[in-house]
């Protein structure tokens, strides 16, 4: 109902920053998401106050849908860091989400390697938190260097 009314702005964020997207991003309301990705005046990159755009929190969730709903954007980065140079894929991996990690793996555009500010990769933080079946994952890639040190 809200959204049917012209006085209503999708994109305004709360005092954090954050906009309706990304808080039903982040809460798993799938059908928020879609009803909020169908509309011609959102914005899916728009960032919190730390830089999470909602495909941060979808893929730090593990929320399989709305990152694959989010990647159907043209202009959605899927490998844009936050401020502390965490990406998509950097949280995915961390939090041990294989599936939204093999959809982020399944794309071009992003790098495997890239690392957060203290210099560590996605792989790093998969193996270090125990997550094995992520670990595996990456590996198949021919781009990722198991060696990379962090600082």
């Amino acid at each position: 109902m809200l959204l049917g009314r012209d006085d209503v702005n999708p994109n305004e964020p709360n005092r954090y920053g954050q906009t309706p997207l990304w808080l039903a991003v982040y809460n798993k309301h799938e059908g928020v998401v879609k009803a909020l990705l169908g509309r011609d005046d959102i914005n899916p990159n728009k960032p919190d106050e730390y830089g999470h755009t909602p495909l941060l929190p979808a893929a730090s969730n593990g929320h399989e849908g709305a990152v694959k709903a989010l990647l159907g954007w043209d202009d959605v980065d899927p490998d844009k860091p936050n401020e502390d140079g965490q990406t998509p894929p950097w949280w995915a991996a961390r939090c041990g989400h294989e599936e939204v990690v093999k959809t982020l793996l399944g794309r071009d555009d992003i790098n495997p390697n890239k690392p957060d500010e203290d210099g560590k990769s996605p792989l790093l933080w998969a193996a270090y938190d125990g997550h094995e079946a992520v670990v595996r994952l990456p590996l198949g890639r021919g781009e990722i260097d198991p060696n990379m040190p962090d600082r």
